[in-house]
């Protein structure tokens, strides 16, 4: 059910788009059902030539959770108990994970499916492997460097831990644990000033000296340059610096979120739609759409956050531009005969030649959750 804020938002979202909104919600039901009939237990992560399986490499495994997030964000909106039995078939092979020191992702695994399940049912044990899985991350902190280190490397801290922080504030809000409290905040601050820009850009990877935790040098793995301007590192930014604040309640987030935001408003077309990096001179390809997704769901988010009027109802409506573009056929596969995904032209690594302008999981997930809110869920999950 809605709230008065929800009702609200919504109806002054055009009638057409709500009806193209609710059109789509439902074809992505459709999608993720046949491609757990056609390929059961399967967690894929990016199509090729719009096909989910593909002997292409992973490169790292974080996409996991993706699939039957998607499954519970169906089961809360549908009331239907088929989807709950569904994701909860597809949540139950994660919970191993929760102890997994391999990754830096276990936000991305945990917050869409066990906490979504944790929201929906209210069962402690659910709770527990959130924790727990948030307390694992934890141990990646580097107490020189003040930042939690990435997969790649320990000298590593990429801008895409930004986006998994939440399941790390909330474990050490839920423990009590004041040192995770503090380390997690200390690895948003760090990140703040190495990673954010002063124009609002971001970077993707900052590199640090091990021993003395000096900062060396800013880095890519999937932007156009080192100090180029990647468009999904920056939807990981503004999406992830506005949770920061909404859990550890420090201005400074809010600040590096909006910043972020309005870098990304500013050098993004009418479309609302990004190519892989802002700064690569004639790109290829036109659209990153994942990066879109990500970040309409973050300014849906980041317009509840803002003190500033203003702020709000330029990211609110930016966030609906977003998902204006990307609710057209031009993005979304629905008349795009034999298609498996559901949103077009993502990109994972343009540089591996991984998942380039087809689905990818993460993009799914977050155009759904986008989605969602636009169609009046809670703007904040």
């Amino acid at each position: 059910m809605m709230n008065s804020a929800s009702e609200s938002a919504t109806s002054a979202i055009p009638g057409n788009l709500l009806k193209r909104a609710g059109t789509v919600f439902d074809f992505a039901q459709e999608q993720v059902k046949a491609l757990t009939e056609r390929d059961p237990g399967f967690y894929p992560m990016f199509t090729e030539n719009g096909k989910w399986r593909h002997d292409k490499p992973a490169w790292t495994r974080w996409c996991d959770g993706f699939l039957p997030g998607m499954m519970w964000i169906f089961a809360r909106r549908t009331g239907s108990d088929a989807w709950a039995q569904l994701a909860e078939q597809y949540s139950r092979p994660l919970e191993e994970r929760k102890h997994d020191r391999e990754v830096h992702d276990l936000g991305f695994v945990f917050w869409s499916t066990y906490k979504r399940w944790f929201d929906l049912t209210g069962d402690l044990a659910l709770n527990e492997v959130v924790t727990t899985a948030g307390e694992t991350m934890g141990l990646r902190f580097n107490e020189q460097g003040r930042f939690l280190r990435s997969f790649v490397a320990p000298e590593s801290c990429f801008i895409d831990i930004m986006m998994n922080i939440g399941i790390v504030f909330y474990a050490a809000q839920e423990t009590g644990n004041s040192r995770l409290l503090a380390n997690v905040t200390e690895h948003c601050l760090t990140t703040r000033r190495y990673l954010v820009r002063g124009d609002g850009s971001s970077a993707h990877e900052g590199i640090f000296d091990l021993e003395s935790g000096e900062f060396l040098r800013q880095s890519t793995h999937q932007g156009w340059r080192d100090d180029s301007s990647w468009a999904r590192g920056q939807a990981w930014a503004i999406y992830g610096f506005g949770t920061a604040f909404r859990f550890a309640k420090d201005q400074r987030f809010l600040d590096a979120a909006e910043r972020c935001a309005d870098f990304y408003i500013d050098r993004t077309d009418d479309s609302g739609v990004p190519p892989n990096d802002w700064e690569e001179p004639n790109p290829v390809r036109r659209w990153e759409s994942s990066a879109a997704a990500i970040t309409a769901s973050g300014l849906f988010q980041l317009a509840e956050l803002t003190d500033d009027s203003a702020k709000a109802r330029r990211y609110r409506s930016y966030a609906v531009t977003i998902m204006r573009t990307l609710l057209d056929p031009e993005f979304v596969a629905d008349t795009t005969p034999g298609w498996e995904g559901i949103l077009k032209h993502g990109s994972y690594h343009e540089r591996l030649g991984l998942g380039v302008d087809e689905s990818v999981m993460w993009g799914e997930y977050f155009f759904l959750e986008a989605l969602d809110k636009l169609l009046g869920a809670p703007a904040i999950q």
